[in-house]
């Protein structure tokens, strides 16, 4: 019951296409690295917010709306840079690029955050903490695929797909905005 709303909210296998996009100019030890570092920044985030979430949250005055719409406006900046020049990020430092945007808010972001604070309030936090990192081990297996896909389209179709890439970030960056707008009830109605 703890697995199924996390992996939908996680997507692991939808982030695909933006971890191609992101690690197109990476070599393959370079990527590897990215993915190793990507799930260990969405690991540690997961757990530090399902540990201590809350309590962050509260002491920060922080709702998880607003929360929400800070992601979706780091998105939004990544794709009209993208829009600008050409490129989603600078990818010579794969450190920062594993940890923003695709340890969090891609990975790990306000709908994975808000999810796992409810299902701890809901089920045992050990099935809780055993269904996210399953969810982790499944993310990470996903980056490896991301890179067979990168190896299938080869340059030109990854700067093709890097194109569309940037159009969906976009509006996966407007809708955060969107539901982190509902969250703290400033617009109603579904998104």
């Amino acid at each position: 019951m703890t697995f199924v709303p996390l992996f939908v909210v996680i997507d692991a296998v939808g982030n695909i296409p933006f971890v191609v996009a992101l690690s197109e100019d990476l070599s393959r030890d370079e990527r590897r690295k990215l993915f190793y570092l990507a799930t260990a920044a969405a690991t540690g985030i997961g757990l530090g917010f399902l540990f201590l979430g809350r309590f962050l949250l509260n002491v920060l005055a922080i709702s998880v709306g607003s929360f929400a719409i800070a992601g979706g406006l780091v998105l939004l900046v990544l794709a009209f840079h993208h829009k600008t020049t050409g490129r989603l990020v600078d990818t010579s430092k794969e450190d920062m690029v594993a940890v923003v945007p695709i340890g969090t808010p891609l990975t790990v972001g306000p709908g994975s955050i808000a999810t796992l604070l409810l299902l701890a309030t809901q089920f045992s936090l050990v099935w809780v903490l055993v269904s996210f990192l399953l969810n982790m081990a499944i993310v990470f297996i996903s980056f490896v695929l991301a890179e067979r896909v990168a190896r299938l389209l080869g340059q030109t179709g990854i700067k093709v797909f890097s194109r569309i890439a940037a159009i969906f970030l976009g509006a996966i960056a407007v809708s955060m905005v969107i539901r982190g707008l509902q969250i703290i009830g400033v617009i109603s109605g579904t998104s």
